[in-house]
C-alpha cells in the first residue's frame, strides 16, 4: 500500500527536494575543498598553507554542519553534533579528525549529488512528460516519414508514438513511472543519509570515550554523595548516642565520688547507667544498618544467597532461579543487590502484584537479572510515585550497565538488568 501512496507522503517531496538542491551544494563543496587544500598544501612550505590547512579544516566542519541540519530536516537523518577534543591553537585544528571527516564527506558527496540529481531529474520528467503526453503531444509538429505524416513524439526511427494505443501505453508507462519515482529517489539518497549519519557525527569511539567520562563524573559523585550521607548518618546517629552515653556515663562517676548518701547515690547511678546501656545498644544497631548500608553481609556468601535472603523477607511471594557458573566481582555483586532490593520495594509499593519472581544467568559474558511481577503495570523511568527507576540507571551506568522495561498498563512488568561479569 506504501507503493502507491508514496506521491502523497510529505517525505517524497523532501527527498525530492533535496536532491534537487544538492547537486549545486555538492558542487560548490567539492571545488571549495579542492580549492582550499590545494592552495594550502601548495603554500605550506612558506609556513603560510599550514594556517590555510587549519582554516580549510574549521570551514569544511562548519558546512559538515550546515549538511546536518539540511539532513535533518529533508531526510530526516537524526545526528548528533561529533564530540570535539580538540588540542588548542593551529595544531588542534589539523589534527581535529571530525574536520577531516568532513573533508571526506564533502568529497565523496560531489559524485553522489550527480547521481541524486540525476536520477531525480530523469525519472520526475520522463514521468510528468509520459502522463501529460495526451495534452501536449499536439504542439508536436507533423513529420512525414516514408510519404506518411505522423504527429507524435518518435522514439526511434519510424516509430512515432501517434496513434491511439500508443499514446494509451505512453500514458499508461507515465503513470509507472510516477510510482517508481519516489522509490528510485529514496534509494540513491540513502546513500547521503549513510554518509551524513557516518561521516559527520560523532563516532563510536568517541560516544564511549563521553560514556565513560558521563558514568566516571556519576561515579565520582556517588561515591562523594555516600560519604555525606555516611558522614551525616555518624554525626547525627552514632556520635550524638556516643556522646550521650559519655555524659551518662561521665555523671555516674561524678556521682560516685561526690555522694554523701551511698543509698541514693545508686540508685541515680543505676538510672544513668542504663540510660548510657540503651546509648550503647541504639548506637551498635545504627553503626550496623550503616555497615549493611554499605556491604550488605548478606554478600558474604555470594549473590545466590543474598537474592535468596532479599527474596525471603520480600512480603510479596517471590520464586528465585539462578544460573551462575562463576562469581561476578564484589562491585558487580553490590550492584546487582541493590538494584534488586529496589526493584523489589517497587513490587511490593507501587504494583499491587500477589506473586514476584527473581532469575539470574549469564548470556554471552554478560549477567541478566529479571525482576518480574504479576501487577498492575505502568513502570516507568523516573514515573512520578517513586520508582527509583532513574537512580537504577545512573548506578549501572557506572559499570557499563543497563536496564530494559517492559511494563505495559495492566501488567504484567518484567525489568532486565544487564551487567558485565566484572
Amino acid at each position: 500500500m506504501r507503493f502507491f501512496t508514496a506521491l502523497a507522503d510529505g517525505r517524497t517531496w523532501r527527498e525530492l527536494f533535496y536532491a534537487l538542491i544538492g547537486f549545486p551544494i555538492g558542487v560548490a563543496g567539492f571545488v571549495w575543498v579542492v580549492t582550499s587544500l590545494s592552495v594550502s598544501l601548495s603554500l605550506i612550505v612558506t609556513l603560510i598553507g599550514i594556517p590555510l590547512l587549519a582554516l580549510a579544516i574549521a570551514a569544511a566542519r562548519g558546512l559538515g554542519g550546515g549538511y546536518r541540519a539540511i539532513g535533518r530536516a529533508l531526510l530526516g537523518v537524526e545526528v548528533d553534533n561529533p564530540i570535539v577534543r580538540r588540542r588548542p591553537g593551529v595544531r588542534g585544528w589539523l589534527t581535529e579528525i571530525n574536520g577531516w571527516r568532513a573533508i571526506a564527506f564533502l568529497l565523496l558527496d560531489f559524485p553522489i549529488s550527480i547521481i541524486d540529481f540525476t536520477v531525480a531529474v530523469s525519472f520526475w520528467s520522463m514521468a510528468v512528460g509520459a502522463t501529460t503526453y495526451p495534452i501536449w503531444r499536439h504542439t508536436i509538429p507533423t513529420q512525414t516519414y516514408h510519404g506518411v505524416a505522423h504527429r507524435g513524439a518518435q522514439l526511434y526511427n519510424g516509430y512515432f508514438l501517434d496513434t491511439a494505443p500508443r499514446i494509451l501505453a505512453t500514458f499508461l508507462a507515465g503513470i509507472v513511472l510516477l510510482l517508481l519515482a519516489p522509490w528510485a529517489v529514496r534509494a540513491v539518497v540513502s546513500i547521503d543519509r549513510f554518509l551524513i549519519a557516518n561521516l559527520l557525527g560523532p563516532t563510536e569511539g568517541s560516544r564511549r570515550i563521553a560514556q565513560l567520562e558521563q558514568t566516571r563524573a556519576m561515579a565520582i559523585d556517588d561515591s562523594a554523595a555516600s560519604l555525606r550521607r555516611i558522614e551525616r548518618d555518624l554525626h547525627d546517629g552514632a556520635q550524638a548516642r556516643l556522646v550521650s552515653l559519655a555524659m551518662n556515663l561521665g555523671l555516674a562517676k561524678e556521682e560516685l565520688d561526690a555522694s554523701e548518701d551511698p543509698e541514693a547515690s545508686l540508685t541515680r547511678v543505676r538510672e544513668l547507667v542504663e540510660s548510657a546501656h540503651r546509648d550503647a545498644k541504639g548506637t551498635i544497631v545504627e553503626l550496623r544498618d550503616l555497615a549493611r548500608g554499605i556491604h550488605p553481609p548478606a554478600l558474604d556468601n555470594g549473590l545466590p544467597d543474598a537474592l535468596g535472603t532479599l527474596a525471603a523477607r520480600c512480603s510479596v511471594p517471590t520464586q528465585v532461579h539462578i544460573d551462575l557458573p562463576n562469581r561476578p566481582s564484589q562491585a558487580i555483586e553490590t550492584i546487582v543487590y541493590f538494584c534488586t532490593a529496589e526493584l523489589l520495594t517497587n513490587v511490593v509499593k507501587h504494583s499491587g502484584a500477589h506473586h514476584a519472581n527473581i532469575d539470574v544467568r549469564v548470556i554471552d559474558a554478560r549477567l541478566y537479572v529479571r525482576v518480574g511481577d504479576d501487577g498492575a503495570g505502568g513502570a516507568e523511568r523516573g514515573r512520578s510515585g517513586g520508582t527509583g527507576i532513574a537512580g537504577l540507571v545512573d548506578r549501572l551506568s557506572t559499570v557499563d550497565g543497563r536496564i530494559d522495561i517492559a511494563s505495559p498498563e495492566g501488567g504484567p512488568t518484567l525489568v532486565t538488568i544487564q551487567t558485565p561479569l566484572t
